[in-house]
């Protein structure tokens, strides 16, 4: 490789942590980059299959919200079953169901903030309870539901919730499917009127919540820009779009 393309390269990997513009040994990738890979692999594959610390993230989202956090789950019965089954990390269990039923008020409210483990625990242990931290003082005068916790859920789940809870939206902060280089990515999924039979049409998505991504603060604005315009506009998903001059972004 010349000097020229040496230089190219290093600035291609100064700008992004994907596997770019790597070296090759005759015809054969580098060992170093064949043991970087294999490392990453084994910790997207980690963060699948690793088992949320649930209490010790309500008491993160505890302190964070200065209020007790109701812990859920899906009807998955354990990690085996919700990675083959995604129906039944949509659903949730009975005491679930009956734990909400117990907190639903008349009128309802104005938000459910749901907090699911889905296909990386690592992301909302790392960066849930940040956005909820953040998040929270965009919502002055907001109705909001206790915050729940969720183990085995998929996004889906939340539609459970907020109906149950007689929510007009909801927000799921979920561990999204690892990357090679991203592990531990947070999405915030908001859905206008949660009901059974939602679609991925119907909510928004922001996605890449992370320390090297889009950070909670960031992640806290477009949310809470969602939230006020998705109550006004009384809809979520392709008909709403993203105002990045009303954000204040470049």
């Amino acid at each position: 490789m010349s000097e020229l393309a040496r230089g190219w390269a290093a600035r291609l990997r100064a700008m992004t942590p994907a596997r770019v513009a790597l070296g090759q040994t005759g015809v054969s990738q580098r060992t170093r980059e064949q043991l970087e890979f294999q490392q990453a692999h084994a910790m997207a594959r980690d963060a699948v299959h690793a088992r949320l610390d649930a209490a010790g993230l309500a008491a993160e989202l505890e302190a964070a919200t200065n209020a007790a956090v109701v812990r859920l789950r899906s009807q998955a019965t354990d990690r085996a079953t919700y990675l083959q089954r995604p129906d039944l990390g949509r659903a949730l269990d009975a005491a679930s169901k009956a734990a909400l039923a117990e907190l639903r008020v008349d009128g309802g409210f104005d938000l459910a903030l749901v907090v699911a483990d889905g296909l990386s625990a690592l992301a909302v242990e790392r960066n849930a309870a940040a956005v909820v931290r953040e998040l929270l003082p965009r919502l002055e005068g907001w109705r909001l539901a206790p915050v729940c916790l969720v183990e085995q859920g998929r996004v889906a789940i939340g539609d459970a919730i907020g109906a149950a809870l007689g929510a007009k939206l909801t927000v799921v902060l979920i561990g999204e499917r690892p990357g090679l280089s991203s592990p531990d990515s947070l999405g915030a999924y908001v859905t206008w009127e949660p009901r059974a039979g939602r679609t991925d049409a119907e909510r928004n998505c922001i996605s890449n919540i992370r320390a090297e991504g889009l950070s909670a603060v960031a992640a806290a604005t477009q949310i809470g820009f969602l939230l006020a315009e998705a109550r006004q506009r009384r809809l979520t998903g392709v008909a709403l779009k993203m105002d990045a001059n009303l954000l204040g972004e470049d």
